[in-house]
């Protein structure tokens, strides 16, 4: 995958990481499925983007988790979040929940309102109109993300694919609501769950179908109603205990091999490659450029000869 993060920018950091976990869930789902032909892996018709959707935006949510921030979260001198941080975006992010889902919501309806223009009312000019009424009557105002920035509706395979992300998010609170009838975080009855039920299926499961036999009903809007409407100092003390619980727990330093080869690249430069001395190995490299590429920046943004110089900038 890739992704436009800059390592000098407040908040980069958690945009990386929800892009590595969303795509991360992709691969899960991908590399787990397990069928007669590689067609049944290819993100093409008939294969379900709004089931490929709900997988890898359903491990994308673990970062909203205090549990999971509470266990694995930790700053570059090893020091979990503070209590008090969380809360404060707990408190400050939940009067505008909905908002996430009408953003989402925005951008279908302006694919459906381009489509159904006639011929000669297609200029640049009235597309540009009507990204701004959808905008506006949806979300009830300009988008801090443009309909008009978003590249998938000028991709062929990304065209009229938007609402799977909107039944994706509803598919993954029922989810959410089903797995968490045990610990979700660290559960190791979730993934082969997952792999049994949804992952091996490929194109071979139909989204409606997965969901109804995973969560034992079929989808609705109902679970994410649910989290909507759940008065805000009782997720604040579910959250708070996670939280506790993910810091009580001493997990192993070792990383797993995970059975896989990761290459860390950047442009055509390959930064790491886990063939050569293992996951953690590679991740050590990645995070030593990673730390050299900030230096870089800060040097050029500021003009500091001598560091551009020790760095071997001209």
């Amino acid at each position: 995958f890739t992704t436009s993060v800059n390592p000098n920018l407040d908040g980069s950091g958690y945009d990386l990481l929800g892009s590595l976990m969303h795509e991360a869930g992709h691969a899960a789902h991908f590399s787990n499925i397990v069928q007669q032909s590689p067609l049944f892996a290819q993100e093409r018709a008939p294969f379900s983007m709004s089931l490929a959707e709900s997988q890898s935006m359903l491990l994308e949510s673990l970062l909203e988790d205090s549990a999971w921030r509470g266990r694995y979260a930790r700053d570059v001198e090893g020091r979990p979040p503070p209590w008090e941080l969380l809360e404060a975006e707990i408190r400050q992010a939940r009067p505008l929940a909905v908002l996430g889902m009408r953003r989402l919501l925005e951008l279908p309806y302006f694919e459906k309102a381009i489509y159904e223009l006639p011929d000669e009312e297609i200029t640049a000019e009235r597309i540009r109109q009507l990204a701004a009424e959808v905008e506006t009557r949806i979300g009830g105002g300009p988008s801090p993300w443009p309909v008009l920035s978003v590249t998938h509706i000028t991709e062929d395979e990304g065209s009229c694919y938007y609402y799977s992300y909107v039944l994706a998010q509803l598919a993954v609170y029922q989810l959410r609501r089903h797995l968490t009838q045990a610990p979700l975080v660290a559960n190791p009855a979730v993934g082969p769950t997952l792999a049994e039920r949804c992952w091996k299926l490929g194109a071979g499961g139909q989204f409606f179908d997965v969901i109804r036999d995973l969560t034992g009903q079929p989808l609705s809007c109902e679970a994410w109603l649910q989290r909507l409407q759940e008065p805000l100092e009782t997720r604040l003390a579910a959250e708070h205990s996670a939280y506790e619980e993910g810091l009580a727990v001493e997990d192993s330093p070792d990383v797993e091999e995970l059975q896989l080869r990761l290459k860390l690249v950047h442009g055509q430069d390959v930064i790491a490659d886990s063939s050569e001395g293992g996951l953690a190995a590679a991740a050590v490299i990645f995070r030593d450029y990673v730390r050299m590429r900030q230096k870089m920046l800060r040097a050029l943004e500021s003009g500091d000869i001598s560091a551009m110089s020790s760095m071997g900038i001209g």
